[in-house]
């Protein structure tokens, strides 16, 4: 089989893990974002989000070609006011997410909060805003940012992260860049989620479509809330990730390839 991998960086740990397992037996292609489609694989993986990207992805689609994620669902994961409206549609419990406009004109908030950029990316706005003094100075970085704002969910002080690839949840638990001590952020050791988080998690790849995604979970006063959720995520230092994405890879390859030719008959 001949897989691409669209991404800007394919030395990413996971994705060059997931490269060296397909390339025993199958090809594997990178993808410039920005370039033409060219001969077209089996089967894609959409690791990179850019405009070029998600342009890339629809015209492989439209050829006919598998991409996972598909560019619907990644893109939809890029913009916070349709992720938490269509949570709220299937209820799910994510974190109330109000769209604020532009950071500059954020006017009257409730503090303490959080806020983040509306369109998420890498190097993106989250930060927690105890007072007008802080927001005034995320304003002067940030003046024409679309944003978010959601509720400061106390917690433990520990952000839980639940990545999951073709229904198989890892899991890890890090100390929130948003708690109140100033421990350095870093991921901790493997964590076992509970049943319902699991299912959670699940859950929201069955709403937006997702095969490879992340769920971030805070720990609310009475369950558990859901703060983001990232389409193909790093999934740094997860035991079996690699091997779950190379068999994902072929599963749907597999599957796309068998229907054609059911087509074909």
């Amino acid at each position: 089989m001949r897989i691409g991998l669209i991404a800007t960086d394919l030395g990413h740990p996971v994705l060059a893990a997931t490269a060296a397992l397909l390339a025993r037996r199958h090809e594997v292609v990178g993808v410039d974002p920005a370039g033409a489609a060219g001969e077209l694989a089996d089967v894609y993986l959409l690791k990179t989000h850019s405009p070029q990207a998600f342009s890339l992805a629809k015209e492989l689609e439209r050829r006919g070609a598998p991409v996972v994620n598909s560019a619907a669902a990644t893109e939809l994961c890029q913009d916070r006011v349709r992720m938490a409206e269509l949570a709220r549609a299937a209820d799910l419990p994510f974190a109330a997410t109000r769209d604020a406009g532009r950071l500059a004109e954020l006017a009257d908030p409730a503090y303490p909060f959080v806020v983040k950029s509306r369109h998420s990316r890498r190097h993106d706005l989250v930060a927690r805003v105890d007072d007008p003094a802080r927001l005034r100075e995320l304003a002067a970085r940030w003046p024409d940012e679309p944003v978010v704002t959601q509720p400061f969910v106390p917690g433990t002080g520990w952000d839980q992260k639940l990545w999951v690839i073709d229904r198989q949840v890892f899991a890890a638990r890090r100390r929130s860049e948003l708690a109140d001590d100033q421990e350095v952020p870093g991921l901790g050791q493997g964590w076992e989620p509970p049943a319902e988080r699991a299912a959670l998690a699940l859950r929201v790849g069955e709403v937006y479509g997702l095969d490879i995604y992340g769920v971030d979970l805070l720990d609310g006063p009475a369950e558990p809330v859901i703060v983001d959720v990232n389409a193909f995520p790093g999934i740094r230092g997860r035991p079996g990730a690699p091997e779950a994405l190379a068999a994902l890879a072929l599963r749907v390859a597999g599957e796309h390839g068998r229907a054609a030719q059911g087509r074909g008959r």
